[in-house]
């Protein structure tokens, strides 16, 4: 099973109107799947007065944990739409609850199934979805002569900088991809002529909002 990309940093709400119906897509990130069926249940309570909350989440980033719900719609017309558009987005540890306010119009089947992808989509657009990427944290201690030269190469490779400290020497925390693993120390040993303090840490999953580092997972 292939493993997911991406990963629910942010949730959000979407809305979208189809004859009359409403849709309104509720998103939230989940650890678990008590997390998500929680979530379902709060939602449940909160648009109790709706004719339909129909959901979709998945648990894991293999997709150990995929669940779907049409909740009194016709079957295959709204929880496994909505699951075929996570899935899609190749995102995991995840829950969406589509409500339907009946406006009084039958869409049928092809419409239904529309409705309820263009909310989850509605609802993943107000989210905030982040790629992860695989990499190791590495520590770079430096005079402030070779600074520049090494700030340089790191803009260059586009290696973020979790923390910075300057003191006595300039210290960086950098976290790189893995095909950057040999040739960044040997680069940045050449142009600091062997200067720098190199210190490798975990290896991480990790990803951006916003330019900000997210560290997701950490291994040793």
């Amino acid at each position: 099973m292939a493993e997911c990309t991406k990963i629910l940093y942010q949730g959000g709400v979407g809305e979208i109107v189809e004859k009359k119906s409403r849709f309104i897509a509720s998103v939230a990130p989940v650890a678990t799947e008590q997390e998500a069926l929680d979530f379902i249940a709060a939602k449940k309570k909160e648009y109790w007065d709706a004719r339909h909350n129909c959901y979709a989440y998945i648990i894991g980033s293999k997709q150990e944990i995929m669940r779907c719900s049409d909740d009194g719609e016709p079957a295959q017309t709204a929880g496994r739409p909505m699951l075929d558009v996570l899935l899609s987005a190749s995102v995991y540890n995840i829950v969406v609850v589509v409500t339907r306010y009946f406006g009084g119009v039958l869409l049928g089947t092809g419409g239904l199934v529309r409705a309820y992808q263009g909310a989850t989509k509605a609802g993943l657009d107000a989210s905030v979805l982040v790629e992860q990427r695989l990499g190791r944290e590495l520590t770079i201690t430096s005079d402030y002569n070779a600074y520049g030269k090494i700030d340089y190469l790191l803009r260059e490779h586009a290696v973020p900088v979790s923390a910075s400290e300057f003191g006595a020497d300039v210290r960086l925390d950098v976290v790189i991809d893995a095909d950057l693993y040999d040739s960044l120390p040997t680069e940045i040993a050449n142009v600091t002529s062997g200067n720098a303090l190199l210190s490798w840490g975990d290896y991480v999953r990790y990803g951006y909002d916003a330019e900000k580092i997210i560290i997701f997972e950490k291994k040793t």
